[in-house]
């Protein structure tokens, strides 16, 4: 399947591609580099939609299936480019590890979905029954799942295959992710006559002693729905000689397949409900943080941090049938499930869509100062996706 010229040529491309430096809301130099690969090699038709997602389709001469390839083209930034051993955006090839910024995270992977697709397609001429669909998906880092609420809608798939690193393990879940804000509001002062104002951050002291005896549920699988604080803010900022009259504390909610946005803040209001009731001046209220970015294309990505959290039973068809696939190449996968949040929290959380995970290089490596793929690892992950296409495909 993967001869050299095939093989020289997904290292080749790859490196295009973390050239291509593309934070968050810069995604175009990728989708451009998309572009010219899927129009030499001859997909069926590529759609660019409104928020800047690349979606590339290679159609089958059946009908079948469509098969949905998700891999996000942002990365997060490189604060200090000196501190690196080699070039952040130079996709330098070292004793056979490429390295730079979303090599893997997760723009190997990537490279390697848009490869797999055509070999497997060239392969068979065409003649496979379905669709396979390669996503570039835009402000991953920002708003998981999100901007892939716009390419389901626009391919339907039937099955989902998320590229984030696995190290070629097959993940069937993950636990979502909440921001939730809590806020209390109180009255200014001079802090020369404190007893004039209410300090919103002596009020938020007390709301967070009892939000800390909440304890969220746990799930066989996925573990425990964190609840914990991550920050807090006052106003005014900074307050010389000022009574604080506005209090913020953001918390991180791990959550657990099947919560929904209602029953995850039914006890912290409860909390503030019965605190309120007990103290005339304590006035709070929590919420979902609501965000927005600007996409290259200059539409606005906007959405609450609500990001649920999904997972299948192992011995479901189309898990078993790529795990076959994957184990005749000589693998030896586990199937377990993702420490993070992905676009699978939309797929498969939002979506109900039948997803899976695989994708090359350690979790541990993404973010990282020295990140890098290693050109084995993106081999054959490059034959796994082929082997899903035989999967899926039939």
């Amino acid at each position: 399947m993967l001869s050299k010229e095939r093989e020289e040529k997904l290292i080749t491309f790859t490196q295009k591609m973390i050239q291509a430096k593309s934070y968050s809301g810069h995604e175009d130099k990728v989708v451009a580099e998309m572009k010219k690969f899927c129009e030499k090699e001859g997909f069926t038709d590529i759609h660019v939609d409104k928020y800047g997602n690349c979606i590339c389709h290679i159609k089958g001469k059946k009908p079948g299936p469509k098969i949905l390839f998700d891999g996000h083209m942002d990365t997060v930034p490189v604060p200090d480019e000196t501190a690196w051993d080699h070039d952040p955006f130079g996709a330098e090839i070292v004793d056979g590890k490429m390295y730079g910024r979303g090599t893997s995270d997760m723009k190997g992977a990537l490279s390697a979905m848009l490869a797999a697709a055509i070999y497997y397609a060239e392969d068979c001429d065409f003649d496979f029954a379905g669709d396979i669909y390669v996503a570039g998906v835009v402000h991953e880092e920002c708003f998981e799942g999100v901007a892939a609420r716009e390419i389901s809608k626009y391919v339907k798939p039937d099955y989902v295959i998320i590229g984030e690193a696995s190290q070629l393990n097959l993940k069937i879940g993950q636990r979502g992710r909440g921001e939730i804000q809590i806020e209390t509001f109180g009255k200014p002062a001079h802090s020369a006559n404190p007893e004039k104002g209410i300090n919103a951050v002596y009020k938020m002291c007390k709301v967070i002693e009892e939000i800390q005896k909440i304890v969220p549920p746990t799930q066989p699988v996925l573990g425990d729905g964190i609840l914990e604080l991550v920050d807090i803010k006052s106003s005014p900022y900074p307050g010389a000689s000022v009574v604080p009259d506005y209090c913020r504390a953001t918390y991180d909610r791990r959550l657990l397949v099947g919560e929904t946005k209602e029953e995850v803040l039914v006890p912290i209001q409860a909390v503030l409900d019965k605190m309120q009731a007990e103290d005339p001046q304590l006035k709070a209220k929590v919420s979902f943080v609501k965000d927005q970015e600007k996409c290259y294309t200059g539409e606005t990505i906007e959405s609450e941090r609500f990001f649920p959290g999904w997972l299948f039973d192992e011995k479901e068809d189309f898990i078993q049938n790529i795990y076959k696939e994957v184990t005749a190449l000589g693998l030896h996968p586990t199937i377990t499930n993702y420490n993070f949040c992905t676009n699978g929290s939309h797929y498969a959380g939002e979506a109900g869509i039948k997803t899976i995970g695989i994708g090359p290089s350690l979790e541990s490596l993404a973010h990282t100062i020295n990140e890098y793929i290693e050109i084995e690892q993106l081999v054959t992950v490059t034959q796994c996706y082929y082997g899903a296409m035989k999967a899926l495909l039939k």
